[in-house]
């Protein structure tokens, strides 16, 4: 049986975040990945927004590592060349019953270090994106967006440069804990063991099945794993925005918002649809509701001009009705295991805090 330093399972955004993080600290480093390709689960399938932190309850692992990634990933994306614009973004309550909302989105961001906020009125929002009605927004300069296949290229190509090792086509079917060091078993086209002094299970919305079929920790430790589909619905033509635009959010996500990437082309969701398994069918009829949200903000949006796009699903460790969850990086710490860390829940902001997930993965070995 082969034995190496860290085994990270999955080559999403956040496990090459953490394979470069642990090659940079002088850590063999093995990423397994069960597709033929790196990133084609959750981190080709969302927004590419930076986000800037404004949502999330003080204190949590989700706002720290929104912070402090979002900077982290504003200058890695300058410093390697990685497609991205610091576009900012509006967050907008369309009716005045609405405003005190945004007061609290306001005092929420600043508690969590968000500092830049500027709260605009009708005229100012008018100036700003003049096809925008709305009584209130909240501008947010630092919410940008990001070339998330760029960004995972040069984080695999950082981790590689370090010494790390990527291994497509090999899904880890199970493992168990062994006298200080980890043991999986890894299919494809011939099955074998490797034995690791660290696994970092990044494996996204497959996080919690694997982590039920590494025998070590209590079963109660370990979350329940939920799943809600929100699909993307492309626009037609030109969008008469410069700018990212936002719902309030609701319950399970951020609402039916805008995004644009790189290259212009604008967008709208994700919505939120609980769903029993990760399924990307994207039901064209849904398309009716999105007419419906998008006019509460942007009334002049023409018939027809929604196509649908794709799907994400999210990882979610809660589910319809329960309060969010926060990021759970559970290490020996949460479940005995020597050598064993969980990611759990990573589902939006994991693709702007995953610099800093993976940093917090390395220092956390380090100790």
């Amino acid at each position: 049986m082969d034995t190496v330093d860290c085994i990270v399972i999955g080559a999403g955004v956040v496990g090459l975040a953490c394979a470069k993080a642990l090659a940079e600290t002088g850590r063999e480093v093995i990423v397994l990945e069960r597709e033929t390709a790196f990133g084609t689960g959750i981190s080709s399938r969302n927004s590419e927004v930076i986000h800037a932190g404004l949502y999330y309850p003080t204190g949590s692992l989700k706002a720290r590592l929104c912070v402090e990634g979002r900077d982290q990933l504003y200058a890695y994306c300058a410093e390697r060349g990685v497609g991205h614009s610091r576009c900012g973004k509006l967050v907008v309550a369309p009716r005045a019953e609405q405003a005190s909302a945004l007061d609290h989105i306001r005092a929420k961001a600043t508690a969590n270090g968000v500092h830049d906020l500027q709260l605009l009125d009708r005229g100012q929002i008018a100036a700003l994106e003049p096809a925008l009605d709305a009584h209130t927004a909240l501008l947010s300069p630092s919410t940008g967006i990001v070339d998330s296949h760029g960004l995972m290229l040069s984080l695999l190509g950082d981790a590689e440069n370090h010494g790390a090792m990527l291994a497509l086509g090999s899904p880890v079917i199970d493992g168990y804990a062994d006298t200080g060091s980890v043991v999986v078993r890894v299919g494809g086209e011939q099955e074998m063991e490797l034995r690791a002094r660290w696994v970092i299970n990044a494996a996204g919305l497959d996080a919690v099945a694997l982590g039920q079929h590494i025998t070590g920790p209590a079963k109660d430790s370990l979350p329940q794993a939920w799943f809600a589909r929100g699909v993307y619905f492309t626009l037609t033509g030109k969008a008469p925005f410069s700018r990212l635009i936002y719902p309030l959010p609701e319950p399970g996500g951020l609402g039916v918002h805008l995004t644009l990437d790189l290259g212009g082309q604008a967008k709208f969701g994700p919505d939120v649809e609980w769903i029993d398994r990760p399924d990307y069918h994207v039901d064209p009829a849904r398309a009716e509701a999105f007419y419906t949200a998008i006019r509460s903000w942007w009334p002049q949006l023409e018939n027809g001009r929604l196509e649908p796009g794709y799907a994400g699903v999210r990882p979610k460790i809660v589910g319809p009705g329960m309060p969010d969850a926060d990021f759970r990086i559970d290490g020996p710490a949460q479940h005995g295991v020597a050598g064993l860390i969980h990611l759990f829940g990573i589902e939006s902001p994991g693709l702007t805090a995953a610099m800093a997930i993976g940093r917090q993965v390395a220092d956390q070995i380090s100790r």
